[in-house]
Parts: structure tokens; sequence; C-alpha cells
């Protein structure tokens, strides 16, 4: 007979476990259109312009996985582009920038504040901003606040 598992190592619920999953398949399936649009609206910040061939050398991969995935962007309506011009983020790609820059900024304030190095921090947010709960991250903040001058 196993050990006896304590209340935390039990099993959830199955319809409680069932959402958890839901939860990251959803996650899943807006985790790279997030990335995307950030992507896109740092290098609009940054640099004037947001060319394929820039998000495809900062995202490690093929300028024709570029164009795929402009493709699924345009119809999310979450970008827009014009022969031989850059791209642009519509109102809804903007927004969804805006949530995927706050939410990867709290998450790397808060491994800082932990003491996690600044390299492996900025890779585990990168992570970490499409899985982690509403809830979840406004604890992070006020945890990194309270902390800010610790």
């Amino acid at each position: 007979m196993p050990d006896r598992l304590s209340k935390a190592d039990a099993l959830p619920p199955c319809e409680e476990h069932a959402r958890q999953y839901a939860a990251v398949r959803n996650a899943h399936e807006t985790e790279l259109l997030e990335d995307y649009v950030e992507l896109i609206g740092d290098l609009l910040k940054h640099q004037g312009e947001a060319r394929a061939t820039d998000i495809a050398a900062r995202m490690g991969v093929s300028q024709a996985t570029v164009s795929k995935m402009v493709t699924r962007l345009k119809a999310h309506g979450l970008v827009s582009s014009q022969p031989y011009r850059s791209l642009f983020l519509t109102e809804s790609g903007e927004a969804m920038a805006e949530m995927s820059r706050r939410r990867h900024a709290i998450l790397l304030r808060f491994l800082r504040a932990l003491g996690v190095s600044d390299q492996t921090a900025r890779i585990d947010a990168e992570g970490m901003e499409h899985h982690v709960s509403q809830e979840t991250l406004d604890i992070m903040q006020r945890f990194t606040e309270a902390h800010r001058d610790a």
C-alpha cells in the first residue's frame, strides 16, 4: 500500500482537474500570438517599424514562419500591413501587446526580487507570462512592491 498522500498531493476533483488542463490549452493557443504582437509593438516603439526580417531574426525563426504567423495575426484582427511596408498593430493587437508586456514586466520584477539571475529571469518570465493567472500576477506585484525597498 503506498504511503498516504497529503491533501495537497491528492488529485483534485474531476471538474477542477479538467479546468486546469483547459486553462493550459487556452494559454498555449494564444501564446505565440501574444509573443508576436508584443515583439511587433516593441519593434515599432524602438525602431519605428516592424519588418518580417527583424521579427524572424529576433524570434529565431525563418521568414516563412513569420509569414504564416502574420497571416494568422491578420485573421485574428491583430495586425495590418501594406505591400512593401512594415507591420502595424491594430487596436486589438496593441491591447494584447500591452497586456503581454505588463504581465512580462511583473514576472520579471518578481523573479529578480527572489534573486533569480537576470538571464534566467528573462527566459522564465517569457514562458510564465502566458500561463499565470491574474490573481497570481496581482500577488506577485504586491510582493515586489512590498520588497522594493527591502
